[in-house]
């Protein structure tokens, strides 16, 4: 017979061996950055996670300036941008041994959108520049509008990748050759989120948000006659748009690896879709 000292000390180790694999296998994925980018880290890493019971994910905003200089201090896995990574960034991460590479994965529009009550429906890429350098400051002064409100201008902070590619685009970074400057009266917002709130609650304001954050509480205006719809972000009409982006250390393996490939799947690109995106397929 066995001793039952024996026996015990036995299954104590098997459970001790079970409890480390269990800790070993388990593995933890960072994602951090861009808050376009937000909803469908957060969606897609909740539809991996009960799929892979193993495999915890945590998702973070913060702005795409934020997550890539995370990726580049090695504090994030993965880091979500609306841009693309500046020179000066992958001169930074080289240094500090990381090696960012670009997975896009969707294509979004920057729709510019202003409260339900102001009647504007289309706006040129002039006028939007005229506005926002404060050059025109109040909504009558536009030809043929008549809604005397002080325009309240709502933008997002330097460190977000949206401002970025708006100010390439709107303003084509520049103003008579030299370098834009938004007006000081502007009101800056960390997330899209916020800027969709302070819109729809002031009625003379104006803002920028991506697809996946309009909604019946914002009017979007047609930019050069064309509604910022995924349609024509894919077709090429809509002027304001941009690829969005999840950048990893190197060519991304393990778990991590299989996320992107599950974000990039049908079924990632469907969720991406419902979310207000444009799915790259």
């Amino acid at each position: 017979m066995f001793n039952k000292k024996v026996i015990f000390s036995v299954i104590a180790m098997l459970m001790m061996v079970l409890m480390s694999f269990g800790m070993v296998s388990a593995q933890d994925i960072t994602v951090q950055g861009s808050s376009t980018v937000l909803p469908v880290a957060q969606k897609a890493a909740e539809v991996y996670m009960d799929n892979n019971p193993n495999v915890n994910i945590s998702v973070r905003g913060g702005g795409s300036g934020n997550g890539i200089a995370a990726l580049i201090d090695g504090s994030t896995d993965i880091a979500d941008a609306s841009r693309f990574i500046k020179f000066e960034e992958v001169e930074n991460a080289v240094e500090n041994g990381i090696y960012p590479v670009p997975h896009r994965i969707a294509m979004d529009g920057i729709a510019v959108v202003v409260n339900n009550a102001n009647p504007v429906e289309d706006l040129s890429l002039e006028q939007i520049k005229s506005i926002y350098t404060g050059r025109i400051s109040n909504w009558s002064d536009l030809d043929g509008v008549d809604f005397d409100k002080e325009i309240v201008i709502v933008s997002r902070d330097s460190s977000s990748g949206t401002f970025g590619v708006f100010n390439d685009v709107v303003n084509d970074g520049k103003i008579d050759g030299n370098p834009i400057r938004l007006t000081p009266t502007a009101l800056t917002q960390s997330s899209n989120g916020d800027i969709a709130g302070t819109v729809a609650d002031t009625e003379g304001a104006i803002g920028y948000v991506g697809l996946g954050y309009l909604s019946d509480n914002l009017k979007a205006v047609k930019v050069e006659g064309v509604k910022p719809t995924n349609a024509t972000v894919a077709n090429g009409q809509f002027p304001i748009a941009r690829p969005l982006y999840m950048f990893t250390d190197g060519w991304p393996q393990g778990e991590i690896k299989k996320f992107l490939n599950f974000v990039l799947s049908t079924e990632g690109q469907k969720l991406i879709e419902q979310i207000g995106y444009v799915p790259l397929h």
